[in-house]
């Protein structure tokens, strides 16, 4: 059974961090603000996120109605992924998460801590 086929928690926080889990979902979200893009786009602009990992989750972002997926009949094909309406609200969301974090959580935080 695959984790879609399961419903999402009744609590409202549950179900974001479920949906939004691992700092890849919420970049992959900060990417596609800026307009839709293509897979490689999104690859490009997220070093280190494997393949299998970027196709996950906006599969499942697809599934939770935050993305859509369009593919266009040409020659090379080209398909583009971009936020629904839902997907755009996350926008406060990530504006909040970088104001406290450049407020709250000092860049060399963890250096100090060490």
């Amino acid at each position: 059974m695959s984790e879609v086929d399961h419903p999402l928690p009744e609590c409202p926080i549950a179900r974001f961090l479920t949906v939004l889990d691992g700092p890849w979902a919420t970049l992959i979200v900060r990417e596609l603000l800026t307009g839709p893009k293509r897979f490689t786009q999104l690859r490009a602009a997220l070093p280190g996120i494997s393949p299998k990992t970027l196709s996950s989750r906006l599969q499942r972002f697809q599934q939770t109605g935050l993305v859509t997926r369009t593919a266009y009949a040409e020659i090379p094909p080209r398909v583009e992924y971009e936020l629904t309406p839902a997907g755009h609200r996350l926008d406060v969301v990530l504006a909040t998460m970088a104001d406290w974090a450049e407020r709250d959580l000092p860049r060399n935080a963890l250096q100090n801590n060490a």
